[in-house]
């Protein structure tokens, strides 16, 4: 037995024993209370914050439906069937997949086989998601800088306008942002004591990014890479090996997935959707990921070509400035100004500091993703709408509050308060140009939004010799200065429904490049359609058309469309030579001229948005054509198939039933073939033919949608789904429900 008696004796070069660790407390206590070094009142607010965000982001949330019927459907398929669940199938059917992989769906699957297909079961999962992306901001920084620092950065996320719109959605960007940050997250903590699980679990976090977005996660991975390569407090030998197993790690959490699609026999399951040969890695590397950078995108809405440059294309304005221009600003970048500032004066901060120095590592990873991420989406010439920018809120927000809360730290350096001071100007400059782009919304805003940042810039530069108090009122009107403009746009967000394929946030205008996304009832888009669309409306088939014929400059671009009743001129050029449709009724007249081929201009479906509705809205389905399709519905695998997913999707979420889309998303891809699904007919397999969709709907390709060339033109159908649809109209009865025409498969057409 041990007494004290066996303890050495005390002398003057015997330091005492460390007293004992004091008892852990109680876990609840610890939950609630945090650290022990904490402020009272720091945790609590940190709850209040992610109480706040998740409040914010339930508001009005129905408001959207099914949001983008696309998912919405593939997430119906999942909930119904394991297959199409694994797969990421479009329909329970199992005949094509999602054009991404199927991971992101998993959460909402879950959620609708749990609380039943509706829109609160598919969309608080991505909630959720928003609301856990502000409590990985908040831990990083807070692990490093104080606890406001941690909230400012987790209010910034919170408030930015794209987050709010995009974790309220269902497109993939939900989860690829909250496991970027939380790769961000784990890299820092692997530099801090350069333990491998923590750089491991980072390897983790991109890897199942992949499997929800593909090759977008991989844009952050050089500046975790090198950061930790130079920074890590272990022998460089050591920093290789642990770099070889996190990107081991990698390689197994997104890999696994994509062997057993790719070693899975294609006949048994579904076509890779946004592939043209059937390929998962074809869709990676082409489609998904190389063609998003060069333009060359088989299968896309316009085809492939295009070119880096700083010109422009089918997809908006690209150069050093894309990110702050009409297009894209007004979704993101109210504080990227500040960021900047802020991110260079923490460099310069932390530049004397140690190699190992995690406060320098930290603005080196959350900046450098930042900056990579911001030069890519800059000079991408494929396909680029404006809600990919919340891959940069997580980043942008953990620099805005590492560096406010390092500057405030040494607020005593009059450097320091100088750099705040400019940022300070720098927010509230910018904020007057955003909110004078939407000059109809909150007028008066933009006034006090400038006179705030001034005035509270005028205070940090004096921070040094300022009283306490003093000094705290800067910051604070700083900061309400420099959140005010996008917490409007926040506010408008949350206060709107948001359809469609391409959602925007903010107020009507704050988004100029987007084809749809727009909120039914009210006009059909904002800033007309990019590419020479002709009008178009919005799912309701109400909503006035918009565009004038010009681009957003006010010039009608080169080869620009002539719309009718609507957005036409594609910034930089466009679609060549497209004439105009009444954007109500959707009917196309005189044919038009699409890239690749020449459409003919027969009737378009009622109900379905006019100019590319059928690609990226979905229809309004009628009670009529709803009991039609229910009738006998169990004796089919399909009770319709219809060109394009948006229009499947629409009549699959109101009936519960698959529903095939023919050529996948636009209506391009190859499957099923003409043989395929004449096999499909004579099976039984598939009970109607709904005319119009992809392209087609109201576009004036009109019912038929034939391609004199063969060759199907731009998005709107391939010349498989072409064929198809000739030969079902050439054989099949007729039959009209409301304004929506089907043909019977089980029936042949009256010789």
């Amino acid at each position: 037995m041990t007494t004290q008696y066996d303890q050495p004796p005390q002398t003057a070069e015997t330091p005492p024993p460390a007293p004992a660790p004091a008892p852990r407390a109680p876990f609840a206590r610890r939950l609630w209370r945090g650290r022990p070094e904490d402020p009272s009142w720091a945790r609590p607010a940190f709850w209040a914050l992610l109480a706040a965000t998740f409040v914010l982001y339930l508001y009005n949330l129905s408001a959207s439906g099914f949001a983008n019927s696309f998912y919405s459907a593939a997430v119906q398929a999942g909930s119904t069937s394991w297959k199409a669940f694994f797969f990421g199938s479009l329909d329970g059917g199992n005949a094509i997949t999602v054009d991404k992989p199927s991971a992101f769906l998993w959460p909402m699957e879950l959620s609708v086989r749990i609380f039943g297909l509706n829109s609160w079961a598919v969309l608080v999962p991505q909630v959720l998601m928003g609301v856990g992306a502000v409590a990985v901001v908040y831990a990083a920084v807070r692990r490093r800088f104080s606890a406001v620092a941690g909230l400012v950065a987790g209010a910034v996320l919170a408030l930015t306008p794209v987050a709010a719109l995009m974790f309220r959605f269902n497109n993939p960007d939900a989860m690829l942002a909250l496991l970027m940050a939380l790769a961000c997250y784990f890299t820092v903590r692997a530099i801090e004591d350069g333990r491998t699980r923590w750089l491991v679990w980072a390897g983790v976090a991109i890897g199942f990014a992949f499997l929800a977005k593909t090759l977008q996660a991989f844009l952050i991975l050089p500046p975790l890479a090198i950061v930790y390569a130079v920074c890590a407090p272990v022998r460089f030998g050591r920093r290789l090996v642990q770099l070889g197993l996190a990107t081991l790690a990698l390689v197994v959490s997104g890999g696994w997935w994509v062997a057993v699609v790719e070693l899975w026999p294609a006949s048994s399951r579904p076509y890779i959707g946004g592939s043209q040969h059937n390929s998962f890695l074809e869709l990676t590397f082409g489609y998904n990921g190389l063609g998003r950078i060069n333009g060359d995108e088989t299968g896309s809405v316009g085809g492939g070509g295009g070119g880096m440059g700083g010109g422009g294309g089918r997809w908006g304005s690209t150069g050093w400035d894309r990110m702050f221009g009409a297009e894209v600003g007004g979704q993101v970048s109210w504080l990227l100004p500040a960021a900047l500032i802020l991110l260079i004066a923490g460099l310069w901060a932390t530049r004397k500091l140690s190699r190992t120095s995690v406060t320098r590592a930290s603005f080196l990873v959350w900046g450098g993703s930042l900056l990579i991420t911001m030069a890519v989406f800059s000079f991408m010439a494929g396909i680029f709408h404006q809600y990919y920018t919340i891959a940069l809120a997580p980043y942008l927000a953990a620099v805005v509050g590492m560096g406010a809360g390092l500057l405030w730290e040494r607020r005593k350096e009059t450097w320091a308060g100088w750099a705040l001071a400019a940022a300070s100007v720098a927010s509230g400059a910018w904020g007057y140009v955003l909110l004078g782009r939407t000059s109809d919304y909150l007028p008066w805003l933009k006034w006090l939004v400038l006179v705030g940042g001034l005035l509270a810039a005028l205070g940090l530069l004096f921070l040094g010799r300022a009283p306490r108090n003093l000094a705290l009122g800067a910051a604070a009107l700083a900061l309400v200065a420099a959140l005010a403009g996008p917490t409007a746009y926040t506010l408008s967000t949350v206060n709107s429904a948001h359809t469609g394929s391409i959602p925007t946030a903010g107020p009507a205008g704050a988004g100029m490049m987007g084809f749809g996304g727009g909120r039914p009832g009210g006009r059909g888009m904002r800033g007309g359609f990019p590419g020479g669309m002709p009008g178009q409306q919005n799912q309701q088939g109400q909503g006035q058309n918009q565009g004038q014929g010009q681009n957003q400059q006010g010039q009608t671009p080169p080869n620009g469309g002539t719309g009718q009743n609507g957005g036409q001129g594609f910034p930089g050029g466009g679609f060549p030579g497209q004439n105009g449709q009444n954007g109500r009724t959707g009917q196309g007249q005189n044919g038009q001229n699409f890239p690749g081929g020449t459409r003919t201009g027969e009737s378009g479906r009622m109900g379905a948005p006019g100019g590319a509705g059928g690609l990226l809205n979905g229809a309004t389905v009628s009670a009529k054509a709803k009991k039609l399709l229910l009738a006998d519905a169990g004796s089919y695998t399909w009770v319709a198939a219809s060109t394009g997913s948006q229009n499947a999707a629409s009549y699959q979420l109101a009936t519960n039933k698959a529903v095939m889309a023919i050529g996948g998303f636009n209506g391009t891809d190859p499957s099923p073939t003409l043989a395929q699904f004449k096999q499909y007919v004579a099976k039984g397999k598939i009970h109607y033919y709904i005319a119009g969709g992809g392209m087609g709907g109201g576009m004036g390709m009109g019912r038929t949608g034939e391609a004199r060339d063969g060759t199907g033109g731009m998005g709107g159908a391939s010349g498989t789904a072409s064929s198809i649809s000739t030969w079902v109209e050439a054989n099949f009865k007729k039959v009209t429900v409301d304004s929506a025409t089907f043909y019977d498969l089980t029936q042949k057409k009256a010789s």
